[in-house]
């Protein structure tokens, strides 16, 4: 029998030792263990050897990963934002909590259209990335009764492949254009208009796990 626990501790001394949060360890043994990271500390420590095994390789391997820069949300293929966790992966920008008062201000616009004139709420979302905004959108204004229209713009092929996957996963009705937002939806009039643009200027040094996302979603020109 072989120690889960001894493995975890391990993995978290060479993340701190690479200056990297020591979270990372539990996320990765949480995603391989299939439980959430809440659950480890009930989780039995003990494992045969060659489940254990398999497991330390695993584990070992996105431990070696992360401190090789790749960012942990595309190790484990996911990234939570509000109340979904949406998939995620090379070509896309990782969701930001910072990001979810996007989300919220956008919540409140369309409860006031619809209290003050009962009807449904048109929202574009330009850049949608892996969808985290519009898909946020169009699941909590259903929560709430409250009818809308989403369309998400978004125009690198990559990222509109997992703005798709995750549209199909939460069976939301979104409309989706593949087309730069210059020039998608020329004439189209909506309600409420919402972006994440590239707002970080050319001249930043990035940390180097945030250089493997793409730069067209980050890099907004000079300062």
């Amino acid at each position: 029998m072989q120690s889960v626990r001894e493995l975890v501790r391990a993995g978290k001394a060479q993340l701190t030792a690479n200056s990297i949060s020591e979270i990372d360890a539990e996320i990765f043994i949480a995603h391989l263990l299939g439980v959430d990271r809440k659950e480890l500390h009930s989780f039995p420590s003990e494992m045969p050897d060659e489940q254990f095994a398999d497991l330390k390789r695993d584990f070992n391997h996105f431990i070696t990963e992360r401190i090789n820069g790749t960012p942990t949300q595309y190790l484990v293929g996911e990234a939570p934002f509000r109340y979904l966790v949406f998939d995620v992966g090379p070509g896309v920008l990782i969701p930001r909590p910072e990001t979810e008062l996007l989300v919220d201000a956008a919540l409140r616009e369309i409860k006031e259209i619809y209290e003050k004139q009962n009807r449904t709420v048109s929202v574009v979302d330009l850049g949608a990335g892996s969808g985290a905004i519009a898909i946020s959108i169009a699941f909590e204004a259903q929560k709430h009764n409250f009818p809308v229209t989403v369309v998400a713009v978004e125009k690198e092929a990559a990222a509109l492949e997992w703005l798709k996957k995750n549209i199909q996963k939460y069976e939301v009705d979104i409309r989706v254009v593949h087309e730069d937002v210059a020039t998608a939806l020329d004439g189209v009039s909506a309600d409420i208009v919402i972006a994440n643009p590239p707002y970080i200027p050319e001249t930043i040094d990035l940390p180097r796990e945030v250089r493997r996302e793409p730069m067209t979603a980050l890099i907004g020109g000079r300062r």
